[in-house]
């Protein structure tokens, strides 16, 4: 599990996805959730990955052992984390001192008390015990051959009550051969302005070599991590898109983005902040949650563009509305189109779509006049990339691509007396010169619609056998009364490459309903390069 190359010193991305990060509510790592982590870390390139407090629980005890067999780090290496040893004991006696050394890792990170609160009601020891603990743990793991960084737990918050205390648990670790010190905001609470003064403090009266680990409870993690590196500090520790207790840790993407763009240090291999997108939503779907769709750099929404005015901008230069290029870090510009949207929102939108407009002012005149009309009637094109492509393309292409007429169609629900319910959809329609009808049942009248057009289309497009409706949204719009308002349906479909989504508006959400399927259907045969008939 040794890392294959050295990585440089001088500066470190130390990572703590693993221990801290999984304390967030709803995160639960399973060992494996743990080691594909692991795994994606490491190929993003950081320095160190902290695997979790073997001994402490069964399941990081079994991480240890199977990272050793099943991974072999490229970059980073990997860590172990535990306390000092116990008061009235020596680190060469104690357990969980032992299980630190039992787990391989070539690297292991103490948490000691550096509040003098905390070590008399917490530990219950004296002041000068808790120096002692740190000395001789620290010096015990040193003499077995491991490299030892210590995390000194609330250390704003004691340095705050007793500065020359504090300090002095941090001259003791470092006395005792600690590689890095790690002053900690555990609680939170820091600003930046406040972290920098103290760092830069505690770097003068010590000599020792410090590190950041920012929480994110005034929302200014990353601000503080990088406030501790203007003092001074070459050791930030952070998560994987901010997870951690309570609100968060500090964001390692937008952490290392910071120090790789705009301080101009090279603290990942070669190439691999163009990886960082990727990285972050890999992870994400690991701990199975949502990535963040606004997160800095890593987000979809990170450079999308909305504004006709910027739209605007960005044609003549986009560096004047993004402050650098999104392939930076592994993400697209995107172009939001809606009612805001102007003449270079549709040309860079076609653009992106592949759809070359030809600097056509009249026809791009009118699908800015089309979209305008549409989003008044409760459209929403920004949200539906899909049925924005098929409006452009009838335009362009002087009408509207045709894969099938539809006839007619029809949902009935019927209450049954036992309390049961039954959702018959038919629809009649012609493809290819063909009239089919087709009927089907399904669980609510829009998967009965959904499960008729298959039948009435599969025989014709077989394509279509590939679609799935993966996420369904209804809303109503304002503006109407109670039963009568208008209603807005976005349905994603997934062909197993790619999703997209589409947007119907009606007086009624089976009629909403009816129109998104329909456009994604056609995108689908689309996508897939089917001719129109």
């Amino acid at each position: 599990m040794t890392a294959t190359s050295e990585p440089d010193d001088s500066f470190h991305v130390f990572d703590t996805t693993l221990r801290d990060g999984a304390q967030r509510e709803g995160i639960n790592l399973t060992v494996a959730d743990k080691l594909a982590i692991a795994r994606h870390l490491d190929e993003f390139g950081v320095g160190f990955i902290e695997g979790g407090w073997p001994g402490a629980n069964p399941r990081d005890t079994e991480f240890f052992a199977r990272a050793r067999q099943e991974i072999e780090f490229r970059h980073a290496q990997l860590v172990a984390f535990g306390a000092t040893r116990r008061p009235g004991t020596t680190a060469d006696q104690d357990p969980q001192v032992k299980a630190l050394l039992d787990s391989g890792a070539p690297v292991i990170t103490l948490v000691a008390k550096s509040h003098d609160r905390h070590v008399e009601l917490a530990l219950r020891t004296t002041l000068d015990e808790n120096l002692e603990m740190v000395r001789d743990t620290v010096s015990h793991l040193r003499s077995q051959g491991r490299r030892v960084f210590v995390d000194c737990e609330h250390f704003f918050d004691g340095y705050r009550a007793d500065p020359a205390y504090a300090k002095a648990v941090v001259r003791t670790a470092h006395e005792a051969g600690a590689d890095v010190v790690i002053l900690c905001d555990t609680n939170g609470g820091m600003l930046p302005a406040q972290i920098q003064a103290v760092v830069a403090t505690v770097l003068a009266d010590t000599g020792a070599r410090l590190g950041i680990h920012a929480q994110d409870d005034t929302g200014c993690a990353v601000a503080n991590t990088l406030a501790a590196v203007d003092a001074g500090a070459t050791h930030v520790q952070c998560t994987a898109n901010g997870y951690g207790e309570r609100v968060g840790n500090a964001n390692l993407f937008p952490v290392v983005a910071a120090l790789e763009l705009k301080y101009g240090k090279k603290v990942l291999p070669e190439g691999r902040l163009r990886e960082m997108t990727r990285i972050s939503h890999a992870i994400a779907e690991v701990v199975n949650l949502t990535p963040s769709t606004h997160q800095p750099y890593v987000g979809v929404s990170a450079f999308a563009h909305k504004a006709g005015l910027h739209a605007s901008a960005i044609k003549v230069d986009p560096d004047l509305y993004q402050h650098i290029d999104p392939e930076q870090v592994g993400n697209t510009m995107r172009m939001l189109v809606s009612d805001m949207a102007g003449r270079a929102s549709i040309e860079l939108k076609g653009k992106e779509l592949g759809i070359d407009l030809g600097g056509d002012r009249e026809l791009v005149g009118r699908v800015v006049e089309r979209v305008k009309e549409r989003e008044l009637k409760g459209y929403t094109y920004e949200a539906a990339d899909a049925s924005f492509e098929l409006l452009l393309r009838s335009e362009v292409e002087g009408g509207p691509l045709k894969y099938f007429e539809v006839e007619s169609w029809r949902a009935i629900v019927e209450d049954r007396p036992d309390g049961s319910h039954a959702n018959e959809a038919t629809v009649k329609l012609w493809a290819k010169s063909e009239r089919i009808v087709a009927t089907a049942e399904g669980n609510g009248p829009v998967n009965a619609l959904d499960r008729a057009l298959r039948v009435a289309l599969e025989k014709i497009y077989p394509q279509l056998a590939k679609l799935e409706l993966v996420d369904y949204k209804v809303r109503i719009l304002e503006g109407k009364h109670g039963t009568q308002s208008t209603t807005r349906v976005l349905i994603s479909t997934s062909d197993g490459a790619g999703e997209w989504s589409t947007v119907g508006v009606a007086e009624n959400v089976i009629a909403a309903s009816w129109q998104a399927l329909e456009d994604a259907y056609a995108y689908g045969l689309l996508r897939a390069g089917v001719e129109p008939a």
